[in-house]
């Protein structure tokens, strides 16, 4: 199965995990790291989602997410179709960069795209022609245990 892991959802390993819920998320998304390493999960990356952890400006949190996007197995390439459903989803109130995640996701058919971002889970619930299912890193755990 393939799954996409927003930015938000690399970092939070890295976040302060002294808070509850993000120390549970924190290990959701090390143990689905684990999956993709031991070949349960496939991994996506995008371009888009390598233009992002570019642009993180901590150094060591930049190097740890480029070091989780290497275990991706595909990098999907921004193209028109891509673009046109994320112009879609802006429309209908995702932040351009979610949008460009969600499409590349929804146009690769990802079984999964995984966010720590809870406007965005909510925002997403609305939207049409999105061939994907947006979770948490909770509740990918729960529904994928291999």
């Amino acid at each position: 199965m393939r799954i996409y892991l927003d930015a938000c959802s690399l970092q939070r390993p890295l976040d302060d995990r002294s808070q509850p819920r993000i120390n549970i998320e924190a290990e959701a998304v090390l143990t689905i790291l684990r999956w993709v390493e031991s070949g349960d999960l496939q991994l996506l990356s995008s371009e888009a989602l390598e233009f992002e952890i570019d642009r993180i400006p901590n150094l060591y949190r930049k190097l740890q997410a480029r070091k989780m996007l290497k275990l991706a197995t595909d990098v999907i390439e921004v193209n028109d179709e891509i673009e046109i459903q994320a112009g879609d989803f802006v429309k209908a109130g995702i932040k351009p960069m979610d949008a460009l995640h969600l499409a590349s996701a929804s146009w690769k058919k990802a079984g999964y795209f995984c966010t720590c971002d809870d406007k965005l889970l909510k925002n997403s619930s609305k939207l049409k022609k999105l061939a994907t299912e947006v979770v948490s890193p909770l509740q990918l755990v729960a529904e994928v245990t291999p």
